[in-house]
């Protein structure tokens, strides 16, 4: 078998459990590292590409050292993406209260998976693929939020890594009796440079939307607004430019549809060489989170299911995204990390390949 998954033991200094998993193709030169107990975080992507290695998450080099969860690799966020406004929200009837525990402390953000350790309960390799999955169980795994949350949940995550792509496929399931309201996403850190050697002037943003959410005090106001010049990411733009914290919406799906029925979302473009990071989504992640860290060492690409604050967007009568399962039943989504030469991407219809022009 050209893949194989094994565990290896990460010293920290925060207490946890440190083994992580290993999934890697050695031949072929890629590799993903998984941590279960930080939030079942995969916080390394290697993989080589056209000749050329690539490093394409950014961590926190003190990450096993008291690094925040939701500042490196690719955390997941559940049973809500981003933030509640002040941590309050009510569901059938009755009222709940969040920590607040966003960087203002105004706030709830993140959900409670990413904070949490995880349960491994597969893994595996193929001549074409290795796979990794964990599962996280409110009743189980953070019993001291079951009071903040309508009702249990069990997200089964798999990590799923084949020669250029790194796939995420997730099931919500509700194991409780009452409906299971959720908001799954992900904030993946994708470092700037991804290839040694490459200037950060020859990385473009992309992504498909075509509106943004207003926000005041990074909460939306319910009012969706058309591309100003700022944020019209449609045709690449330069990440030297940007300054982003932007929830984007109305996503094209891109042309031509993906082989597997995904939607081209968004990517980076590194344009002397033509290779493209590329985020595709199940239809059901609708959002887009955008936001360059204050480092500048990596721009975060986030899909997401529904917008920031979206319960009680969902309350005043608005298209927020809002999930709801109901008892015994479950939901799948899948995300879909590609890399690729631009000509064999999925693109938005609007990209114009950047030119020497263009870069200068």
């Amino acid at each position: 078998m050209a893949y194989e998954v094994r565990s290896e033991s990460r010293p920290n200094s925060v207490g946890l459990d440190g083994t992580v998993y290993v999934l890697l193709d050695a031949a072929a030169g890629t590799a993903i590292e998984v941590w279960p107990a930080l939030g079942f975080n995969c916080y390394r992507w290697q993989t080589t590409y056209q000749g050329r290695s690539l490093d394409l998450l950014y961590a926190d080099p003190q990450l096993f050292d008291g690094g925040r969860p939701t500042r490196s690799g690719i955390p997941v966020l559940f049973p809500f993406p981003n933030r509640i406004r002040d941590g309050r929200y009510s569901w059938n009837g009755k009222d709940y209260q969040l920590p607040t525990n966003d960087p203002s402390g105004k706030n709830a953000i993140h959900g409670f998976a990413c904070r949490k350790p995880w349960r491994i309960v597969d893994q595996g390799a193929d001549a074409v693929s290795a796979w990794l999955t964990g599962e996280f169980v409110g009743s189980v795994d953070a019993p001291e939020a079951l009071e903040h949350w309508p009702a249990d949940y069990r997200l089964r995550l798999t990590w799923r890594l084949t020669a250029q792509t790194l796939r995420i496929e997730a099931v919500v399931g509700n194991p409780d009796s009452r409906p299971l309201p959720f908001g799954l996403g992900y904030h993946p850190y994708f470092r700037i440079p991804f290839t040694a050697g490459v200037s950060e002037q020859e990385y473009a943003v992309e992504c498909s939307a075509r509106q943004y959410w207003e926000l005041e005090d990074s909460l939306p106001t319910g009012q969706r607004q058309p591309l100003d010049e700022a944020r019209d990411l449609r045709t690449g733009r330069l990440f030297p430019s940007l300054t982003l914290d932007d929830v984007f919406t109305d996503l094209a799906a891109g042309s031509p549809p993906a082989p597997d029925a995904l939607c081209w979302r968004g990517g980076l473009l590194q344009a002397d060489t033509g290779i493209t990071l590329q985020v595709l989504t199940s239809p059901a992640f609708r959002e887009m989170v955008l936001f360059t860290p204050p480092h500048r060492q990596a721009v975060c690409l986030e899909p997401y299911t529904c917008t920031t604050d979206a319960v009680n967007l969902q309350q005043r009568g608005l298209d927020a995204g809002w999930l709801v399962v109901e008892p015994g039943a479950a939901w799948h989504g899948a995300v879909e990390l590609r890399v690729a030469g631009l000509q064999e991407a999925p693109v938005a219809a609007a990209r114009k390949p950047l030119t020497a022009a263009h870069r200068e």
